[in-house]
């Protein structure tokens, strides 16, 4: 969901770590030099610490563009207070590549460190596909709420930090565990067309967060300390990630699970009230330090390229999860996070992707004209509904053309024509196919293309799309005409 693929380009974010200098507290470096690791220990530690440390710095960037800084020019809410986007991605929306233009968002960001937070939502068509899905710091799904998972009654949720200890109040439906202070709910609330954009809002405007004391109308506990927040950016990650990694970490509690890898930050000087002071180092340690995070930054490049399936020329894999799932597989869990962050638990969506036909050549709108066929009864199997959404090959940002279509999908069917034999092709060039095929085009751009499908809701019973890269429902390929 929300990341850009020029987030982290190792060249630049290596060359210019050598900028970071300026921290809030004394550096530790400075004050331990005789203890510091030896060249090759730290170059190790760096490189770990980049792969271990990607998603949490991603994630902090994030928070600060959408709930602290009001400047950002991402910005949303306030901690817990709702925003609701009116509207579903087009090409005008271009802070983020390959947006999902299916599904209006209601952004909030919870503080959990004083109290729980409740989250409402109201009773919801049993046709119209919802989800609230809930992300901590450590980029953990760690629970949902919505049609596939609570189905579409309406109901209280409690979302409670690590230091909770409670049970379960009256009138909850269900307690949410966030490993860390900070957590994040992404609401997606399905558009069934332009014209149904109210409704959607009608929706939107009965979701609610409120602390548990007003919940439950008693007095509130006094409040957290007010925290002055290391201005950070995704743009700056490339300039200043373990001044950000020390940052992040403040408000991620360690685990058994990342234990080790913390002691060993520690070492370099990064972790809750550390410093890394790149500035302090020795030109031999400045060195291997630029190395270990080119290397870290290689194999996250690497796992992201080799943890795919391909089907007929689409990538189909799931890597999102909870903290049980990634089981401290630290390059897994950054692959997953540069190649969308917050991405959804395979049972909730699947997202095969490409940028080949079947035959394995580069699309180009700009040359050729292409067809995807779905045999009869062959349509992706879900609970809720697919799309297949058109991006420019290069930006990854939705495509302008003549008739305002981003995507195909599945409430569009009816409007759709069937070939003789029952099977639907889809169009995907950048010129009209003619009257009688427009309803089926998925318009090009006149350059590389690059294609994504979303299966919301995947059915887990044969044929499925599950378990991912191994179901027995398979995407077709696109055919060059």
């Amino acid at each position: 969901m929300l990341t850009k693929r020029d987030l982290l380009r190792s060249t630049a974010a290596i060359a210019a770590l050598a900028a970071t200098t300026a921290k809030y507290t004394t550096p530790a470096i400075a004050q331990n030099k005789a203890d510091w690791p030896r060249l090759l220990e730290a170059k190790d530690i760096a490189e770990e610490g980049f792969i271990y440390g990607l998603p949490l710095v991603m994630n902090y960037a994030v928070m600060q563009e959408y709930a602290v800084d009001r400047n950002s020019g991402q910005f949303k809410a306030p901690f817990n207070e709702i925003y609701n986007m009116r509207h579903v991605a087009t090409p005008a929306d271009t802070a983020i590549i390959t947006p999902n233009s299916d599904t209006p968002y209601s952004i909030l960001w919870l503080d959990l460190r004083a109290e729980p937070m409740v989250i409402s939502v109201p009773a919801i068509e049993k046709d119209r596909y919802y989800s609230v899905q809930l992300i901590d710091g450590n980029t953990y799904n760690f629970g949902y709420i919505g049609t596939r998972a609570t189905g579409t009654e309406p109901g209280d949720y409690l979302v409670v930090g690590p230091d909770w200890k409670g049970g379960t109040p009256a009138g909850i439906k269900k307690v949410f565990s966030s490993t860390t202070p900070f957590t994040f709910a992404a609401f997606r609330t399905q558009l069934f067309n332009p014209g149904d954009m109210p409704n959607v809002e009608k929706v939107q405007a009965g979701y609610k967060a409120q602390p548990l004391s007003a919940f439950l109308k008693q007095p509130a506990p006094p409040a957290a300390p007010k925290i002055n927040f290391l201005p950070a950016t995704t743009a700056g990650i490339k300039d200043n990630f373990f001044q950000y990694l020390d940052a992040a970490l403040q408000f991620v509690p360690e685990t058994p699970r990342d234990k080790a890898i913390r002691a060993k930050l520690a070492k370099i000087g990064v972790g809750p009230g550390k410093t890394f002071a790149f500035k302090d180092l020795s030109l031999e340690h400045k060195a291997e330090i630029l190395v270990g995070m080119k290397q870290g930054d290689a194999k996250v490049d690497k796992w992201l390229a080799g943890g795919n399936k391909n089907i007929n020329g689409w990538n189909v894999g799931s890597f999102f999860g909870d903290e049980a799932f990634y089981n401290g597989d630290w390059a897994m869990r950054a692959g997953s996070a540069k190649g969308g962050l917050y991405g959804n638990d395979a049972v909730e969506a699947m997202y095969p992707y490409t940028r080949t036909d079947a035959a394995g050549e580069t699309l180009d709108g700009s040359k050729h004209k292409y067809t995807i066929t779905f045999a009869a009864g062959q349509l992706p199997p879900v609970n809720a509904f697919w799309s297949v959404t058109m991006y420019d090959g290069k930006s990854q940002l939705l495509v302008k053309n003549p008739i305002n279509r981003y995507l195909i999908n599945s409430p569009m069917l009816s409007a759709m024509k069937k070939d003789a034999d029952g099977s639907l092709t889809l169009y995907i060039q950048k010129d009209s196919p003619g009257a009688d095929k427009e309803a089926n085009w998925l318009p090009a751009p006149d350059d590389k293309i690059y294609l994504v499908m979303r299966l919301y809701w995947p059915k887990p019973t044969p044929p499925s799309i599950l378990p991912a890269g191994q179901g027995t429902w398979q995407p077709p390929g696109i055919k060059r005409v």
